[in-house]
């Protein structure tokens, strides 16, 4: 799904544009027992309770794409009997009528979501009157091109608020305040189906996690059934191995500054597309050629960035003891989301000792020199100097 795709479902979540029909809940402690379950229509909730949940949906479809929001495509095999992507369908199919259904659906959540602390499963029904659009662009809401049935599913933990002292206007004075058991932001979500090209594509999924590094995934692998995402970090670690092992003893400081300007202006042209920038073996081998890095060297790259690839998925079983794994994306599949790799905040240059961090549209005012027979980092000084907030002469 595009960033614009999302935002088209976030839109929904609120008082003049909601038509969620049913929200379901279940409350389970830390020793995973259902403490409390609910079903509700959800227009018929108040006001300021149905605002708190629209804060808590629209959370779940936030962050950055191919970072905390994945799409993810379901394996041939799940779409049959029995499978997990099938029983998605039957979930939402049933409209969240079917309790024994919902039932089903939490168990498999307490079974497969690992927290030790007390968290709340929410899941939604809706059916989007998606509207139409002229040739231009503009939409046209008195046209209705198709209908999007989907629901949606947050994983929220319960905690405890802080202890410390409240005001009580009755008696105009302050006492120690209750602490009350709060639903934070979710932790981990899905949307099924997902919304591509303002439709719903049953073959896909659209993954949420609050961290990015914590993908869950025993509850991608039973839950979901699909192939386990390539993590931000892992692209951010197979671009750095793409880059070393490429240019070997060529990695100098000239090289890696031509390449972060290069890939950010790459960044800086698409910043308008909904499309976020992603980089393909070809294009990464494109950008490197273009930084600069010899064709003798590029020989190797299609090695080492395969190689690099596939330490990067995370190929899992799909149960325990069986050398069965779960369908992942093969190396000359992965693609590298850019801002998952590069930083248009920062450019760093680090020594064991000594830490510099550079405006990144200004790197070029850092270069390597040999002075006096050592090797240095020169910056140069364009405007005034200061040391821990206190100007300096130079």
């Amino acid at each position: 799904m595009t960033k614009k795709e999302v935002l088209e479902i976030r839109h929904q979540f609120a008082q003049a544009t909601c038509s969620i029909d049913k929200i379901c809940g279940c409350y389970v402690d830390g020793d995973r027992r259902k403490i409390a379950t609910m079903k509700e229509a959800f227009l018929s909730l108040p006001e300021e309770e149905a605002f708190k949940y629209f804060e808590i949906f629209k959370k779940n479809l936030s962050g950055s794409i191919g970072k905390n929001l994945i799409t993810m495509p379901f394996p041939t095999d799940s779409e049959f009997n029995g499978g997990t992507q099938e029983f998605l369908l039957k979930l939402r199919n049933s409209k969240l009528e079917d309790d024994e259904l919902i039932d089903q659906f939490y168990d498999k959540v307490i079974e497969n979501y690992d927290y030790t602390g007390n968290y709340l499963i929410l899941l939604i029904h809706d059916t989007y009157d998606v509207p139409g659009k002229t040739t231009d662009g503009l939409t046209m809401d008195d046209a209705s091109d198709e209908i999007y049935e989907y629901i949606m599913c947050c994983i929220c933990h319960v905690n405890l608020s802080k202890a410390g002292l409240s005001y009580f206007d009755s008696e105009n004075t302050f006492h120690n305040r209750i602490r009350d058991w709060i639903v934070d932001v979710p932790d981990i979500g899905f949307l099924f189906p997902a919304f591509i090209d303002r439709t719903a594509d049953i073959h896909n999924v659209l993954y949420y996690t609050k961290k990015p590094e914590e993908i869950h995934e025993e509850f991608i692998r039973y839950i979901l059934g699909t192939g386990m995402p390539v993590t931000a970090g892992n692209q951010k670690e197979a671009f750095q191995t793409i880059i070393t092992d490429t240019l070997g003893m060529d990695c100098d400081y000239e090289v890696i500054r031509n390449i972060h300007e290069n890939l950010n202006e790459m960044i800086e042209e698409q910043k308008d597309s909904p499309e976020p920038l992603t980089l393909s073996r070809n294009s990464l081998k494109n950008l490197l050629e273009t930084s600069g890095v010899s064709e003798e060297k590029l020989q190797t790259f299609d090695a080492n960035f395969d190689r690099a690839a596939a330490a990067s998925v995370n190929q899992r079983p799909v149960a325990e003891g069986s050398e069965e794994t779960l369908p992942a994306p093969a190396p000359g599949k992965v693609q590298l989301y850019a801002n998952n790799i590069a930083s248009t905040k920062s450019f760093e240059v680090k020594t064991p000792e000594v830490v510099i961090k550079v405006n990144p549209d200004r790197a070029d005012l850092v270069e390597t020199r040999e002075i006096d027979g050592r090797k240095c980092i020169v910056i140069e000084i364009t405007d005034e100097v200061s040391v821990n907030g206190i100007p300096v002469k130079y």
